[in-house]
């Protein structure tokens, strides 16, 4: 790897936002042509049985010519789920007198109340 290589991948600015079992990373770096974009990197913690931990990443790049439509967008979304829901944290985990919306012990459900909650896969970006 020769220096013009390793000075691409050097950042330039950087923050970091601990949250939980998740880091968030936020760093400014450079293209080839000298020009600055965003990659933002979530790392998540995972204990396996024996004790042991690893970690699991992901990360988005985003560029320029996106900014202004990235952050509109982000805004807009953030601000709807604030408006509908607040800033309180709602769960299981950070609740103990959470309760969910249904029992399936207590009374009966009906098929059709259930909403689907879709399927989430774990999606790993090559770097570019």
């Amino acid at each position: 790897m020769n220096t013009n290589d390793m000075m691409e991948k050097e950042d330039i600015f950087s923050k970091v936002l601990r949250a939980g079992r998740r880091t968030y990373f936020f760093d400014v770096r450079s293209t080839k042509a000298d020009d600055y974009y965003l990659t933002i990197t979530e790392s998540k913690k995972f204990t396996n049985d024996d004790g042991s931990f690893h970690y699991k990443k992901h990360k988005i790049y985003i560029y320029k010519e996106d900014f202004s439509e990235f952050k509109d967008i982000l805004n807009e979304m953030t601000d709807y789920i604030i408006n509908e829901k607040g800033d309180e944290v709602i769960s299981e985990r950070h609740q103990k007198d959470f309760k969910k919306e249904y029992d399936t012990d207590s009374e009966e459900v009906e098929e059709d109340d259930i909403k689907p909650t879709g399927s989430f896969t774990d999606i790993d970006f090559d770097d570019i």
